[in-house]
C-alpha cells in the first residue's frame, strides 16, 4: 500500500521499517521541544501524512526507549486518516532526545467502524464479568 507523505520540517526523514518483516515504521525526531510546565517532551517527526480512508496510524514507543525512563504520554498515539498536519509525540519526563534519534514506531493498520445496539442483556460466556486478572 502506498501512503503519501510531506516532508513539514527540512530535516525531516521518512519513516522506514529497520528489518524485512518489522510491523512499525522507524520516527525519527526533527523538533524537541521540553515543557518543564507539564514535565513532558514534545517530538515532532517533522512529517505529514495522507493515511487512506478505513485506515488508523498507531504510534507506539520504541520498545528500547525504556532506557530513557520513559513511555508516550498517552501510550499510544492515535492518526485518524483525515488529520493532515505533522506527526508529533509527546513523551513523560524532561528526556534528553537528540535530532535525527529513531523515537518511536508507526502502524498503519485498517480498523472497523461499529455501531451500538443498545440491549438489556449480554449473551452469557465462561469468563461472565471476571475482570483483572480473573484468568489467572
Amino acid at each position: 500500500m502506498k501512503v503519501k507523505i510531506k516532508k513539514v520540517l527540512p530535516n525531516a526523514v521518512i519513516p522506514s521499517y529497520a528489518k524485512p518483516g518489522d510491523a512499525g515504521l522507524d520516527l525519527t525526531a526533527c523538533d524537541i521541544l521540553y515543557d518543564g510546565t507539564t514535565n513532558t517532551t514534545k517530538v515532532d517527526f517533522g512529517i505529514a501524512l495522507e493515511i487512506p480512508d478505513g485506515y488508523v496510524g498507531l504510534i507506539f514507543s520504541r520498545s528500547s526507549i525504556y532506557k530513557k525512563g520513559t513511555t508516550l504520554s498517552n501510550s499510544v498515539g492515535v492518526i485518524d486518516s483525515q488529520y493532515r498536519g505533522s506527526i508529533q509525540a509527546r513523551f513523560i519526563g524532561l528526556i534528553q532526545f537528540e535530532e535525527g534519534e529513531r523515537a518511536a514506531q508507526l502502524i498503519i493498520m485498517p480498523y472497523t467502524q461499529v455501531e451500538f445496539a443498545e440491549v438489556d442483556e449480554l449473551s452469557e460466556t465462561e469468563r461472565g464479568e471476571g475482570g483483572f486478572g480473573s484468568t489467572n
